[in-house]
């Protein structure tokens, strides 16, 4: 299984908290995909899961064009949507620690329970997610099918912390960058 966090949005390259936005790839982001589909170069690819938010699917397009593959199975659900900021959606970051105090904006972000107004924890993206991965896509790979999932940040952290078996306290530290890659063997 590879996960790969979506290529620069257009509100990842302005520090906007995007959320559920559906904001498309920045003109970089789309600019990175030959780079990031070399690193899959080789990889064989079965099926690709992906949320229906636009920098997702374009990110799924963009490597799928640049593997050749582009009549690969692609499954889309909401279930590996990015977490919802809620009232953070569309502020720039930097004015959201000025507002909310940065550790305030970094628990919001990174912890375990702590949603945003408005907005969704990661325990709450994990209740979505995970249940997804362990229908969908745990059975794939257990029928030895190998799977790209292409989704946002936070799905994709939840999916590594049921993965990784990663306690609540320390997936605070768990950073994936754009068009960042995770492989597993099962």
């Amino acid at each position: 299984m590879i996960l790969l966090r979506h290529l620069e949005s257009q509100w990842n390259k302005e520090n906007r908290f995007t959320g559920w936005t559906d904001i498309p790839l920045s003109k970089e982001g789309i600019e990175s995909a030959p780079k990031i589909a070399e690193k899959l170069a080789g990889l064989p690819i079965d099926k690709v899961y992906t949320s229906p938010l636009i920098r997702n699917k374009e990110t799924v397009s963009l490597i799928l064009d640049n593997l050749n593959k582009k009549d690969s199975s692609v499954v889309i659900d909401k279930a590996l949507n990015e977490r919802k900021y809620g009232k953070l959606q569309g502020l720039n970051k930097e004015d959201a620690k000025k507002q909310f105090g940065e550790k305030q904006v970094h628990l919001w972000r990174r912890s375990w329970d702590e949603a945003p107004p408005g907005g969704e924890s990661l325990k709450d993206v994990y209740k979505r997610a995970v249940p997804f991965f362990k229908k969908y896509i745990e059975k794939d790979l257990k029928e030895g099918k190998n799977i790209l999932v292409v989704a946002s940040h936070n799905s994709l952290r939840a999916i590594v912390k049921y993965v990784e078996k990663i306690n609540d306290k320390d997936i605070i530290n768990l950073e994936i960058p754009y068009a960042g890659l995770r492989e597993y063997e099962f």
